[in-house]
């Protein structure tokens, strides 16, 4: 359901949302460990490598460490594979699921190209994790498991956050009160 400017509106409350996240840390932290998803990235990269050319990984001090075992078979690896088919899954049950891979937003700025869309995507996903590897935990384990354990590094971290998305979304699409 949308209204005319491609702005989706919420089935959940942002509150409702933020108790839901709050329950699903609760319940990873008694059973597992909190929540991040960024490692897991690396964990898929040193697995596969491990399969294709074990050779070449036994040199990265940094992939044995991180993908010990080298196993696919954790809880993170499939909390994050159920993130992108949870999301699928939600928007059919929803009747929200759309092919449209330009939103109006970034058409009425950058044209309706789907591939320049895809690979400016692409190229921010990138920048993104490589700034998650670099800084030590991603979004969800900074903001979500961090905060919640009143982190400085990640008190810290979640203000940067901010700041640089407002400052990034009004440098990419100007000021939109005034379109």
């Amino acid at each position: 359901m949308t209204n005319d400017d491609d702005c989706v509106i919420p089935i959940m409350p942002w509150w409702a949302s933020g108790l839901a996240i709050g329950l699903v840390l609760i319940l990873a932290v008694a059973l597992v460990q909190p929540i991040g998803f960024s490692t897991q990235y690396v964990v898929l990269d040193g697995v596969l490598l491990h399969k294709v050319l074990p050779d070449v990984d036994n040199q990265s001090s940094y992939l044995a460490a991180t993908a010990g075992g080298w196993t696919l078979a954790t809880y993170e690896f499939f909390f994050v594979v159920g993130i992108p088919i949870g999301a699928f899954l939600a928007s059919f049950a929803t009747k929200r699921f759309s092919r449209r891979l330009v939103p109006s937003t970034w058409a009425h700025r950058f044209g309706s190209m789907p591939g320049r869309r895809l690979v400016w995507s692409f190229i921010g996903g990138f920048i993104l994790l490589f700034g998650a590897r670099f800084g030590g935990g991603c979004t969800s384990g900074h903001m979500i498991s961090g905060v919640s354990q009143l982190a400085v590094s990640s008190l810290i971290f979640s203000a940067a956050l901010f700041v640089s998305a407002i400052v990034t979304a009004r440098w990419l699409y100007g000021d939109w009160r005034n379109q």
